[in-house]
């Protein structure tokens, strides 16, 4: 897949529309120079296809390049069809789609004129590979991808935590399990028990950062803000109810508490959900007994094994 580099835009500060520059150097571990978005981060460079702009303008948008805050406009590549991981190299720069689509939080000018923006669900972000300098004009080659290990994610869910008052001690855990077992955790974020914000980190990590698997700790027994497993419910295409099962008749063995969890394991588009309890030895004996086994089950789910046949 080949593209042309339509406009390269920047802006000193954030919150404003970027100006086309012409031309500009991309750099390892900041993204566009100039750009006030750029920084050691995953959203270094964002990227928005011509060929959608074209289309919007035409319903009377008028909008010009840099107007979503896009940093890079590039005609004849769909960005937005493109996997989490996959590369991009123009002339010397070399970039890699970290994440597809954002949360919008507030209303801009665009939408307000036009009912729709298009910026949070067709631009995509990426980070910088390899540096140089990047100018309209210039050819963007779609290169080869090629499937990367297991990406797994990490929510915290504690108002106590959420608000300093406890230290989170089960989250390292699970990070530091999903490292050894060979995971590349692609986020962890700390919420408190409100739904809707998990509802909507689960969005995000599992459709734009295309987390293969997602863990959450905390949230899941008789307590009136114990939601966890209403949010996961709330955003599920399909459940996986049995590595839940499996998770409380293993913990039954230890205590009989375990009976008092609401968790639950489901799935969306490409990613697997699963509640954890809250405690950090809880968290601890679930993972350790379930992490080994996931492996084929993602795999399935990502289409890279078969279901045994028989």
């Amino acid at each position: 897949m080949i593209g042309i580099v339509k406009a390269v835009c920047a802006a000193d500060v954030r919150g404003v529309q970027k100006q086309d520059v012409t031309s500009a150097r991309l750099q390892v571990g900041w993204g566009l120079e100039g750009d006030a978005h750029g920084g050691d981060w995953h959203r270094q460079v964002s990227l928005i296809s011509y060929d959608v702009v074209k289309k919007f303008n035409e319903l009377g948008a008028g909008v010009n390049h840099g107007a979503f805050g896009e940093n890079l406009v590039v005609e004849g590549i769909d960005f937005r069809a493109l996997p989490i991981g996959s590369r991009l190299k123009c002339g010397d720069c070399v970039l890699e789609i970290t994440q597809i689509g954002k949360e919008c939080h507030t209303r801009c000018q665009i939408y307000h004129k036009m009912g729709d923006c298009i910026m949070p669900r067709e631009g995509v972000f990426a980070r910088v590979i390899q540096s140089g300098i990047i100018s309209a004009g210039d050819t963007m080659e779609l290169l080869a991808s090629t499937k990367k290990g297991l990406s797994a994610a990490i929510i915290v869910i504690s108002d106590k935590c959420s608000k300093g008052e406890r230290e989170d001690k089960s989250g390292p855990i699970i990070e530091e399990m999903l490292k050894d077992a060979g995971y590349n955790v692609v986020g962890q974020v700390l919420v408190p028990d409100e739904q809707k914000t998990i509802e909507n980190e689960l969005i995000n990590l599992a459709d734009r950062q295309q987390a293969d698997l997602i863990l959450t700790t905390g949230g899941t027994g008789f307590s009136r803000r114990d939601i966890t497993p209403e949010a996961t419910l709330a955003v599920a295409e399909r459940q996986a109810p049995g590595i839940a099962e499996a998770i409380r008749s293993h913990s039954l063995k230890i205590t009989n508490r375990a009976m008092f969890s609401r968790a639950v394991s489901v799935i969306r588009g490409g990613t697997l959900i699963i509640n954890l309890p809250g405690s950090p030895k809880a968290v601890g004996e679930s993972l350790e007994y379930v992490l080994p086994f996931l492996k084929h089950g993602l795999e399935i789910l990502r289409g890279d094994a078969h279901e045994c046949g028989g």
